[in-house]
């Protein structure tokens, strides 16, 4: 189904080597021929230091050609490059590894810098020699070196616009060496750093210009924040607790509200984390991993961006929530996951979950089927499952068990039904749920009107300074 791949919406928003991963994953599911991804990794490889693998595509995808000559070149000058930034960087080392001098050093970045110019005359330039080296092996693909050298070079910079170049090559590097704790805790810190907005070089992502105006820092803020979503799914789908994580970063009002504003299509991941997360969700709060509110009324608020963004994006795996929660069309919902379970199994992040989304998805269809019926036959809810007889009634069994439906329903085997007698709510306990929380979405919106009063006051000043902006 390649109508419904995102890998070209979402390279943009990637790094060059972030992105690899995607193409050989669109290899393997053969959603496109061999010579359009081949192409496109032949692209990608033409930037790096990766010269070996650039030849090799290359070659395949001109077999009768000669391999230019200009790889060679740059192959030699990589090596001098590689041999000349290794020197520098050891230098730097030799002192910092030294454990008197590890012992010496303390947190104030500035005294630290001060102690080694005056015993062992490093200076900062020195030690930009940590991110040059480290950066250059990022470039063909020693990650796990990268990831060293920048954070050694992190510990000791004062260079803001260094540092935040290597907190995202940082984070990269874990996230491609397969480190998604250590990956986790980085994203975490670059998130904080750029919520904070505590200084413009913060919020420079990978794509952006050094050279951006000081008047756009919300504009700034807002590419930030979108590259930092797209890169955080390789730690979300990767870690055991990322699903819920994703849902406590995404629905929390300013990220839901850089996904709305330029990247709709992440809702698709926001709405498979919230499917995959049913059962978390489920948990009482007062379980031993306490579950926050924003992760059990995660299907709910979810429904509620699906409807406010359909009209700019909509795909199987949302239209189901839709059809189910919205138009309570279990016909159209069980088409819908049919497809669904297709996109899922061929995209990148989701396609291992494929399994665990199916079960979820059914019980969700399921639990809202029994909701709105006294009696259920247990075939035709079968049927709706795409499950045998026999497999539904265990299926259902499972479903009381797990709703704690229990002590409201009745399996009477003879008819081969399910009859639900719910007790009506109290008019007042009504009242209380359907508003409950309005105190609090009442003050959230007065202070997001306050700072969209105070935003607009601050755009008509930077207007007056600087007639056109422009997001790069």
């Amino acid at each position: 189904m390649a109508e419904h791949d995102l890998s070209r919406t979402i390279i943009p928003y990637l790094d060059r080597h972030l992105s690899f991963p995607l193409l050989t994953h669109l290899a393997d599911t053969k959603l496109f021929s061999d010579k359009e991804v081949t192409a496109a990794q032949y692209e990608l490889a033409k930037g790096t230091n990766m010269f070996d693998y650039a030849v090799n595509l290359f070659q395949q995808l001109h077999p009768d050609q000669e391999v230019p000559a200009e790889f060679d070149e740059k192959r030699q000058n990589a090596v001098l490059t590689n041999e000349r930034l290794n020197q520098e960087a050891q230098a730097v080392l030799d002192v910092i590894e030294n454990p008197d001098v590890a012992q010496a050093l303390r947190q104030d970045k500035n005294q630290n810098l001060a102690y080694l110019k005056d015993n062992y005359n490093l200076t900062l330039d020195q030690i930009t020699a940590l991110y040059n080296f480290g950066q250059f092996q990022y470039s063909y693909g020693n990650y796990s070196g990268a990831a060293d050298y920048l954070y050694h070079f992190r510990v000791l910079s004062t260079d803001n616009d260094l540092n935040t170049s290597a907190h995202w090559g940082k984070l990269a590097s874990d996230i491609l060496t397969g480190n998604m704790a250590v990956a986790l805790d980085e994203l975490n810190t670059l998130r904080e750093s750029i919520d904070s907005r505590s200084s413009p070089s913060v919020l420079l992502s990978p794509g952006s210009s050094t050279t951006t105006s000081p008047a756009e820092p919300a504009l700034m803020q807002l590419h930030s924040r979108t590259w930092l979503v797209h890169w955080s799914l390789f730690v979300y789908f990767t870690h055991p607790q990322g699903r819920t994580l994703l849902l406590e970063t995404f629905l929390s009002p300013t990220y839901l509200n850089t996904i709305q504003t330029s990247c709709p299509w992440i809702l698709r991941y926001l709405t498979a984390a919230a499917i995959l997360s049913r059962k978390a969700s489920a948990l009482p709060s007062s379980s031993s991993a306490p579950v926050s509110s924003r992760v059990r009324n995660a299907i709910r608020e979810v429904v509620k961006v699906i409807q406010t963004e359909e009209y700019q994006y909509q795909d199987p795996v949302t239209s189901f929530l839709k059809e189910l929660y919205v138009e309570f069309d279990f016909d159209a919902a069980q088409r819908e996951l049919a497809l669904a379970v297709k996109v899922v199994a061929e995209d990148f992040f989701l396609g291992e979950f494929k399994d665990e989304f199916l079960d979820n998805a059914r019980y969700l269809i399921s639990e809202a089927y029994c909701r709105i019926h006294q009696k259920i036959d247990i075939a035709d809810l079968s049927k709706r499952l795409n499950l045998s007889h026999d497999e539904g009634e265990k299926w259902i069994v499972n479903l009381i068990r797990e709703t704690r439906m229990g002590a409201d329903a009745k399996i009477d085997l003879e008819k081969n039904v399910i009859e639900i007698n719910r007790p009506p709510l109290p008019v007042y306990q009504t009242i209380i749920e359907k508003t409950r929380g309005l105190a609090l979405r009442t003050q959230a919106l007065g202070a997001a009107a306050a700072r969209s009063g105070q935003q607009s006051s601050g755009v008509a000043k930077s207007e007056a300074i600087s007639p056109t902006v422009a997001v790069k």
